[in-house]
C-alpha cells in the first residue's frame, strides 16, 4: 500500500475535484500537503542515489562488500516505499503493472554497465589464460547449470522447469560484484584477469541461456531444438550488431567528425541504440551486443578510447549504486519468509559444492595450481544481471499463469524466482565479501593490505630508499629505461625492470599484487608529473606521490594544477636534484626505531635538524609516507625511514655520472654494450633491446 502523501478531496456537483477544507480553515496546511506531493518524486530520485553513494563510501572506508550494503539499504527503503508504488503514484497506473516501466530502465542501465565492462577487457592482458576463461564460461557454466537445477529441485522444491530456469540465471557472476571485490582484495594478476573476464562474458551468456529455457517453458510446443536455434540466432545477431556499432564509432572518430567533449555521450547513445536494436531483432541479444561492442573498441588500435572509459567508470558506479537500491527495495519480507530457511542450505550448496566442482572440472589439464583453482572455485558472487533477469522472467511467468489458469500449476512458484535470486546474491556477496580476502591471503594470492611501492626511476638515491623500504618488509618494484640503473638495482637484490613507466604494459600486464603506492622519482619533472597523473586511477590520489618539480616561473610547467600532480613527497620541496645533492655529499638512508626514551627530538639531535623523515612503519605494520601539508605523526613503536645529512665537513665521492644525467624517459640503448653484456651474464636477464 502506497505511503505517498495525498491531498484530501471530494467531487463537487460539477464532477470536479474539490479540496476538503482543513480544520479551522487553515489554508497553509493545504499548501504544505500540496508541496509534499509535488516534490515527492524529486525527493525519491535524490534519496536513492544518495543512499547508494553513501553505501559505496562506507564500503570503501571499512573494506566491506559494497553490494551487501546496497541491498540492505534497499530493503530498508522498501519498508517505507517500493519503486512500484512510486511509479504507480506518478503515472496513475496500477502498482502491479509498474514493472512494465521499471524494467526497461533497469535493462538499459545493465547494458551500460556491461558496455563499460567490455571496454576494460584487452586481449594482451588475457595472454595464455584465454583457454581457462573459455572453459569456465562453457564447461563450468554447463556443469553449474545442471547442478543448480538439481539443487533447486530437491532443496527448494521447484518444478523442473523453474529449477532449470533458475540454474540458467545463476550461472552468471558479473562485473558489478566481481570488480569491486577484486579492487578490494587485489589478488595476483592471473587470478584477477580470469575472474574479470569470466564475470563480464558470462553475463550475456547466462541471459541468453535464460531466454532459451523461458521459451521452452512458455511455448512447450516449440521444442528444445527450435529454442537452440533461437539461442544461436540471438548470439549471432548480438555479436554482429556489436561489431557494426564499434566499427561505426571508430570510423567516426578516425575522421574527427566528433569533438572530444561529445565522445562519452555519443558512445553512450550508440551503445544504448545497439542494445535496443539487438533486443528488437533477438530477445536478450542486447547484452551480447554491448559486451562485444565494448571488447571490440578496447582491442582496436586505430583510435584512443581511454577517455571514454573514465567517463563510463563514473557512470557505472552511479548506476550500480542506484540499481541495487531500487531492486533491493522491491523485495517483500513476506515473500522472503515464504522461502523460509531452505534458502540457507541452497546458498551453501551453490558456494561450497556447485562452484568448486564446476571449476575443478573446467580446469582439468590446465597449468593452474590448486591454490588458484580453489580461490576461483570459491569466489563467484552474483550481481545485477542475475537480479534483473530473474525479476523480468519471474513477472513474465506470472503473467502467463494469469492469462492461462489451466497452466497455473506449472508457474505457481514463479513469484519466488526473484526473491530466491536475491537471497543468493545476498548470501554469495556476504560469504565472498567476508571470506575472499582471508582466503586469498591464506593461499598466498594476495596481501592483506597492499603497501608496497612502485618506483618510477632507479637512480642511486632511489635504490637506497627502496632497499630500506624492503628491509621494512614491503615489496618494492623499480621501473627505469636506463639499463645501468636496473643492473645496479638487481645487484642489490631489488626487483627492477627495464621498461617505460608510461607504457600500457606496466599497468595492464605487470603483476602489481602487494603494491599500494606509486612514487614518481625520475630526473625529469615532466615524466614525474605525467606518470603521477597516469597512475592516479590505479592507486587513487591518496597513494600517488612524486618529487617536487624544480621552480620554473614563467614556463609552461609553472601553471600545472595540483589536480594533475601526485602528492609532493617529503616536505614538498624535495626535488630530484636536491635529493641527488644530498647523497653526493654523503647523506644516508637510515631506519630508526622510535621509543618512549628515543623520540623525534633525540633523533634530530643525533642526526641533525636537517634530517628528512620520509616514511614510517607503524606498530601495527602499516606504511605511511610523508607528503607536503601532511607531515607524519611519529609515535613510540614506529620505525621511521629518514635521510640523514652527512656530518659537517664530511664528503663522499660524487655519485656515478649516470645518476645525474639519465632520465627514465631515455632510451635503454644508451647503456654501453659492455655494461649490458655484463648485466646479462650477471643475472641472466635479456638484453636491453629484448626488454624494450
Amino acid at each position: 500500500m502506497s505511503k505517498v502523501p495525498t491531498i484530501p478531496y471530494n467531487i463537487d456537483s460539477a464532477g470536479q475535484r474539490a479540496t476538503i477544507p482543513a480544520p479551522g480553515g487553515a489554508q497553509a496546511f493545504d499548501r504544505r500537503v500540496v508541496s509534499l506531493e509535488e516534490h515527492f518524486l524529486s525527493f525519491y530520485l535524490v534519496i536513492v542515489p544518495l543512499l547508494g553513494i553513501l553505501a559505496q563510501w562506507f564500503a570503501w572506508k571499512f573494506r566491506i562488500p559494497s553490494i551487501l550494503l546496497l541491498l540492505l539499504l534497499g530493503m530498508a527503503l522498501g519498508v517505507w516505499q517500493r519503486p512500484d508504488e512510486v511509479i504507480a503514484h506518478v503515472t496513475g497506473m496500477d502498482a502491479e503493472h509498474a514493472p512494465t516501466l521499471l524494467f526497461p530502465l533497469v535493462s538499459l542501465a545493465v547494458a551500460v554497465i556491461l558496455f563499460e565492462g567490455g571496454l576494460t577487457l584487452k586481449w594482451n592482458r588475457l595472454g595464455d589464460r584465454g583457454f581457462i576463461v573459455a572453459r569456465l564460461i562453457i564447461v563450468a557454466a554447463v556443469v553449474a547449470w545442471v547442478l543448480i537445477a538439481i539443487a533447486a529441485r530437491w532443496i527448494l522444491g521447484f518444478s523442473w522447469q523453474l529449477a532449470t530456469l533458475l540454474g540458467a540465471i545463476l550461472i552468471v557472476t558479473g562485473p558489478t560484484v566481481v570488480g569491486p571485490l577484486l579492487r578490494q582484495i587485489r589478488p595476483t594478476q592471473s587470478v584477477s584477469t580470469v575472474l574479470q573476464w569470466e564475470g563480464i562474458l558470462i553475463d550475456p551468456l547466462g541471459a541468453v541461456a535464460a531466454v532459451l529455457v523461458f521459451e521452452v517453458i512458455a511455448h512447450p510446443e516449440v521444442g528444445w531444438f527450435a529454442s537452440m536455434v533461437l539461442m544461436l540466432r540471438t548470439l549471432l545477431v548480438g555479436a554482429g550488431i556489436g561489431l557494426l556499432a564499434s566499427g561505426f564509432l571508430v570510423w567516426i572518430l578516425r575522421r574527427y567528425w566528433l569533438p572530444d567533449f561529445l565522445h562519452g555521450a555519443f558512445f553512450l547513445v550508440i551503445s544504448l541504440a545497439a542494445f535496443w536494436m539487438s533486443n528488437v531483432l533477438a530477445e536478450e541479444g542486447g547484452l551480447v551486443a554491448v559486451t562485444v561492442m565494448g571488447i571490440a573498441l578496447a582491442n582496436q588500435h586505430k583510435v584512443d578510447v581511454e577517455h571514454v572509459l573514465e567517463f563510463k567508470e563514473h557512470l557505472r558506479v552511479l548506476l550500480i549504486s542506484t540499481l541495487f537500491i531500487v531492486l533491493g527495495s522491491r523485495l517483500q519480507l513476506s515473500t522472503l519468509q515464504e522461502i523460509g530457511m531452505d534458502a540457507i542450505p541452497f546458498v551453501l550448496v551453490l558456494v561450497f559444492l556447485v562452484r568448486p566442482v564446476s571449476v575443478w572440472l573446467a580446469t582439468l589439464g590446465s597449468k593452474w595450481n590448486w591454490r588458484e583453482k580453489l580461490f576461483v572455485g570459491l569466489v563467484a558472487p552474483r550481481g545485477i544481471v542475475a537480479a534483473s533477469v530473474a525479476s523480468i522472467f519471474g513477472l513474465r511467468l506470472i503473467d502467463i499463469a494469469g492469462s492461462a489458469p489451466d497452466s497455473s500449476a506449472v508457474f505457481e512458484q514463479a513469484r519466488l524466482l526473484a526473491p530466491v535470486t536475491f537471497c543468493v546474491i545476498l548470501g554469495t556477496v556476504f560469504l565472498c565479501g567476508i571470506g575472499a580476502a582471508p582466503l586469498a591471503r591464506w593461499l598466498k594470492l594476495a596481501d592483506a593490505n597492499p603497501q608496497g611501492i612502485l618506483f618510477a626511476g632507479a637512480s642511486y638515491p632511489i635504490r637506497e630508499i627502496a632497499a630500506k623500504v624492503r628491509e621494512l618488509g614491503f615489496r618494492v618494484v623499480l621501473v627505469d629505461l636506463n639499463y645501468r640503473n636496473i643492473v645496479a638495482a638487481r645487484m642489490m637484490g631489488l626487483e627492477a625492470y627495464c621498461m617505460n613507466v608510461l607504457s600500457e604494459h606496466v599497468q595492464e600486464e605487470f603483476d602489481l599484487s602487494g603494491i599500494g603506492y606509486f612514487i614518481a622519482a625520475t630526473p625529469s619533472d615532466e615524466v614525474n608529473t605525467l606518470a603521477a597523473f597516469e597512475y592516479i586511477h590505479v592507486f587513487t590520489r591518496q597513494g600517488v606521490y612524486q618529487l617536487a618539480p624544480e621552480a620554473k616561473e614563467g614556463t609552461r610547467w609553472a601553471g600545472v594544477p595540483a589536480t594533475r600532480k601526485g602528492r609532493m613527497l617529503g616536505d614538498g620541496e624535495l626535488t630530484y636534484w636536491r635529493l641527488a645533492e644530498l647523497f653526493e655529499t654523503g647523506a644516508k638512508v637510515k631506519l630508526v626505531r622510535i621509543t618512549e626514551a628515543y623520540g623525534m627530538g633525540e633523533l634530530l639531535a643525533t642526526h641533525g635538524q636537517q634530517t628528512l623523515v620520509l616514511m614510517r612503519k607503524t606498530a601495527a605494520g602499516n606504511l605511511r609516507i610523508a607528503a607536503a601539508n601532511d607531515p607524519l605523526k611519529v609515535e613510540p613503536g614506529d620505525t621511521v625511514l629518514v635521510i640523514a645529512p652527512p656530518p659537517v665537513d664530511h664528503r663522499l665521492p660524487p655519485a656515478d655520472e649516470e645518476n645525474r644525467a639519465t632520465s627514465v624517459g631515455s632510451s635503454p640503448e644508451h647503456a654501453p654494450p659492455d655494461v649490458a653484456q655484463q648485466a646479462t651474464e650477471a643475472d641472466g636477464s635479456a638484453s636491453p633491446e629484448q626488454q624494450g
